[in-house]
């Protein structure tokens, strides 16, 4: 065999190997069929809202889901919400009042994968956040935190957080879980916080909700922001979440990707037998906060069972 034989054959051997681990982790994402869900503008309905003066707060109060009841009315309810009629003090003129996107879920040894695509919704009022065109999120939790079960992101948006109505600016809230407060009225927690032990108890015990962003601008990469949700937002400082994103043809289409088990506090063991509540929410047009579209509560399972979103096995 000549030099340039040995060359050749190193080379074909360096390609089939670098082939064969590429084809290992890329996700077909084509051959996969996919789920669509719509998406809808919340104004300021808060999880005390809920409680309090929405027409379902005695059924929401018995435990009852908010999708057993408008499963198939998102549309109607952001058309609603987006005009200002009540519970948006500033509606943006022109937004769009809903959003269909498209789920597709898998997992292998090691990871589980969501992809979401949307038809971006035309730019509307001013720009509220230059930094960002759009941000895809995702919400999830394992059964642990029961409002989130029966209400996805409103188990954790509260009337006193950020750019709601009983918001405080000098007391900066994010979003939390009723359990981190050690009193509750029908205008949030505020700052009635449980000690730096209870909170750790509850996470150590598994009781948080984690959250994924995706942070989007067409031709760049995609920024990730991780962490969960317990006494406010707390971002992991180095994600173990990873994301891309592409837009074509007016759709975003991003992968989520994440470890199926991270022994690191704030994040839930993903395994099959398992039933999972998903929230998803998209920020389309340079908004951000409560400007958002967001979903009602749904579920996920690896391999089989009773859920929403069945994640297959690669």
């Amino acid at each position: 065999m000549n030099k340039y034989s040995i060359t050749h054959s190193l080379f074909l051997l360096v390609s089939l190997f670098w082939l064969a681990n590429s084809c290992a982790y890329a996700i077909d994402w084509q051959r996969l069929p996919g789920q669509k869900i719509t998406l809808f503008y919340p104004g300021q309905s808060s999880w005390e809202w809920l409680l309090t003066e929405h027409e379902g707060a005695s059924e929401i109060k018995s435990g009852k889901f908010c999708r057993e009841c408008h499963a198939d009315i998102q549309q109607e309810m952001g058309q609603k919400l987006i005009s200002g009629a009540f519970l948006e003090p500033k509606p943006i003129a022109g937004k769009a009042s809903s959003v269909e996107i498209e789920i597709k879920s898998t997992y292998d040894a090691e990871n589980l994968y969501l992809h979401l695509a949307w038809t971006a919704t035309p730019q509307a009022g001013a720009n509220e956040y230059p930094d960002y065109e759009a941000m895809a999120s995702l919400m999830l939790d394992d059964g642990r935190v029961p409002e989130i079960a029966r209400g996805g992101c409103w188990g954790a948006c509260h009337a006193d957080v950020n750019g709601m109505p009983n918001a405080d600016r000098a007391s900066n809230i994010s979003k939390y879980l009723v359990k981190s407060r050690s009193k509750m009225t029908r205008y949030g927690g505020g700052n009635h916080i449980k000690s730096s032990a209870d909170l750790q108890n509850l996470l150590d015990s598994g009781f948080f909700a984690e959250i994924w962003q995706a942070r989007l601008n067409r031709g760049q990469d995609a920024n990730v922001s991780q962490g969960y949700i317990l006494a406010r937002r707390h971002d992991h400082t180095k994600s173990q979440v990873r994301a891309s994103a592409r837009y074509d043809s007016g759709r975003w289409f991003v992968e989520l990707s994440r470890p199926l088990i991270i022994n690191e506090p704030g994040y839930k063991d993903i395994m099959p037998g398992k039933t999972y509540t998903v929230g998803f929410a998209v920020h389309d047009g340079h908004v951000k906060g409560r400007r958002h579209y967001v979903s009602l509560a749904y579920t996920l399972r690896l391999d089989e069972g009773p859920a929403d979103f069945i994640a297959r096995k690669q």
